[in-house]
């Protein structure tokens, strides 16, 4: 039975000019785990809260939606309330108390349950997650990847028929991301709960899917098995956000079946090609610059008696190189960030931009055509009421920018998806002619292609002599645009190196390809990598 859908929606926001929605059609059977990607701003998101009846965004609705065999406008209140599970992007956002317990009673709460039934689903629901060693800590003490799984705890206590997820692993590290899967993966198995998400990292979620939706401009444009989804996308691309071993599948002729995960993957390269060439010419170094940014034996905490969070922080990032920073989250990425743009200061070491100590940067100087930071929560960088004013206020003609923002100009910042948000705070950020250049997860929320763009632009800026310094969980991304690579770990950097250097070594904070062919091919971080080496040793057998 179907216990979603959805029939001929379409949407408009209030006051936009065209619609967000066109004639969306699908459904997701009951105990089904299904996936809706697509490009950036295709209206991804806004199906989801149409789901939603309570959070539902204002505009003009056509078309039918139908939840549990009924017709959504006529579901009783609490029903409506509690059988629609909803999980957002940003954890900090649906966080409504002080302590972990609180927040998992809050929601029977406000239902008017019994203290007694409260209780019981509350401890049932800490013990299936793992939260009793901190079910007594203050929400603000926890981890990003803490918050969404107690936002998802949150949510699962109230024993919904359907949980809705809006890019939950967007903000979460690759360990974080990966438990926060395998969590959906288990719900979903262990209670036969329904699942539906919006992601734009797939990796892991194409091959826990049953039924993939694909969505292009407000539409959808096909539905079904993620390998025959696959199978039918032809060059699309979405390709390119698919798993690592479906574009190596796809990028070596589509030969056999295709893979959809690492396991897969590894036994169809082996399978289908040979190895006797293990390693690619080494890559040709870039010449170092002059130091741009450096810390030396940095220390950090927030406040007196807290723990440090910078632990003598030590690093160099130099002029013209694309340096990327990652790591767990709470292991200082963002706070070493922070500090570099002079918002937080160091209570021992020093910070140097371009030679000067921070201090030593007077009346505002760093931030004239100097240091600009793209935060993380974009968000904060919105001032005005439209896309229009934005840029208009940060100096910066929408025509000069390297992307295209003219569909958003007359939509307001917090109307638009996180991708587009992004984008926009991008364009102000650039408006200010930096030398160096730092960025707070600047792919969050990118659909493939904007990234690929991205790619492009930082690598063009590069190029023309600016340093980019980018704190990220995008692994993939990284490998791609870096020069250098750091991993922190508890406030320092343990490891740093080339992309090659220290995606080859490590199990976890790598990318997929390189968990693919690690013992087959040597080196091969990227699937160009894997693809370039698959075709240069040629099929077994000697096939064409």
């Amino acid at each position: 039975m179907a216990l979603v859908s959805v029939e001929n929606l379409s949407f408009t926001y209030a006051g936009a000019s065209s619609p967000a929605l066109r004639d969306v059609n699908f459904t997701v059977e009951a105990g089904e785990f299904a996936a809706i990607c697509g490009p950036t701003g295709c209206g991804k998101s806004t199906v989801l809260r149409l789901l939603k009846r309570e959070i539902a965004p204002l505009g003009e609705k056509s078309g039918r939606i139908t939840l549990f065999g009924e017709e959504q406008d006529a579901l009783d209140s609490l029903r409506s309330a509690a059988a629609v599970g909803f999980v957002m992007q940003k954890p900090e956002e649906q966080i409504v108390t002080d302590k972990v317990w609180h927040e998992l009673a809050f929601g029977l709460e406000n239902l008017g349950m019994p203290q007694g039934e409260i209780a019981a689903r509350v401890a049932e629901t800490a013990a299936y997650f793992g939260i009793e060693d901190w079910f007594t800590q203050s929400t603000a003490t926890l981890s990003g990847g803490q918050k969404q799984l107690l936002n998802l705890a949150g949510v699962i206590v109230m024993q919904p028929e359907l949980l809705i997820l809006d890019e939950p692993t967007a903000q979460l590290d690759p360990i974080a991301a990966s438990e926060f899967i395998a969590a959906l993966r288990r719900l979903n198995r262990d209670l036969g709960l329904t699942v539906l998400l919006v992601e734009h990292r797939l990796e892991e979620i194409v091959p826990a899917a049953d039924r993939l939706i694909v969505m292009e401009d407000g539409r959808v444009t096909d539905s079904g098995a993620p390998a025959d989804v696959l199978a039918r996308m032809g060059d699309s691309p979405l390709f390119r956000a698919m798993p690592a071993a479906s574009r190596l599948w796809r990028s070596t002729g589509k030969i056999g079946s295709c893979p959809l995960d690492v396991r897969s993957g590894r036994s169809w390269l082996e399978a289908n090609f040979t190895n006797s060439v293990r390693a690619l010419p080494p890559e040709e170094e870039r010449e170092a610059g002059e130091p741009a940014l450096e810390f030396s034996d940095v220390w950090f905490r927030y406040e007196r008696s807290a723990p440090d969070v910078l632990r003598g922080l030590t690093l160099t990032a130099r002029v013209g190189e694309c340096f990327a920073v990652l790591g767990g989250n709470g292991s200082g990425k963002t706070t070493a960030l922070s500090a570099a743009a002079g918002i937080f200061k160091p209570y021992a070491g020093q910070i140097r931009v371009f030679g000067k100590k921070l201090k030593d940067w007077r009346n505002q100087s760093l931030y004239r055509e100097c240091l600009a930071l793209l935060p993380q929560d974009v968000q904060t960088v919105f001032l005005c009421n439209s896309v229009r004013e934005e840029l208009r206020e940060a100096g910066a003609d929408p025509a000069s920018l390297p992307f295209d923002l003219s569909p958003l100009l007359d939509r307001h910042p917090y109307d638009l998806s996180g991708g587009e948000q992004q984008l926009v705070a991008l364009g102000k950020v650039l408006a200010s002619k930096p030398r160096l250049l730092l960025l707070d997860e600047p792919t969050k929320g990118l659909d493939v292609g904007m990234k690929d763009r991205l790619l492009g632009l930082l690598g063009d800026l590069r190029d023309g002599g600016m340093t980019i310094a980018a704190v990220t969980h995008d692994v993939e991304f990284a490998a791609s645009f870096a020069d250098r690579c750091a991993l922190f770990f508890r406030g320092e950097a343990v490891a740093s190196g080339t992309p090659r250097e220290i995606f080859s070594k490590n199990s976890f904070y790598t990318t997929a390809a390189a968990r693919m062919t690690r013992g087959f091919y040597d080196n091969a971080v990227t699937v160009e990598d894997a693809a370039a080496l698959a075709l240069k040793n040629g099929r077994r057998g000697g096939l064409s």
